[in-house]
C-alpha cells in the first residue's frame, strides 16, 4: 500500500513539473536530458545485446558439441 501512495506523489510530481504553466516549468530541461541521455542508452543497449549474441553463439555451439557427442555414444552403444 504505501509503494502504491509514493507511486502516485512520483507521479503527481512529474505531472507538476513538466506542465509549462504551472511554477517549476522543466519540460524543456527533461527533453534536454532525454536528448543528451540517447545516444548513452542506446550504447549500452548495444553492449549488453553484443554479450547476449556472443553467449548464445556459445551455447549453441556447446548444444551441437554435445549433440554430436551423444551420437558418438549411440552409435558406439549399437555395435
Amino acid at each position: 500500500m504505501l509503494s502504491l501512495i509514493v507511486g502516485v506523489i512520483f507521479i503527481a510530481f512529474t505531472v507538476f513539473s513538466l506542465i509549462p504553466s504551472w511554477p517549476l516549468n522543466w519540460g524543456a530541461d527533461v527533453l534536454a536530458f532525454l536528448r543528451g541521455s540517447l545516444p548513452v542508452f542506446a550504447a549500452f543497449v548495444g553492449l549488453i545485446c553484443l554479450f547476449i549474441g556472443a553467449a548464445d553463439i556459445k551455447d549453441k555451439k556447446e548444444a551441437a558439441r554435445e549433440e554430436r557427442e551423444a551420437n558418438e555414444r549411440e552409435s558406439e552403444e549399437k555395435k
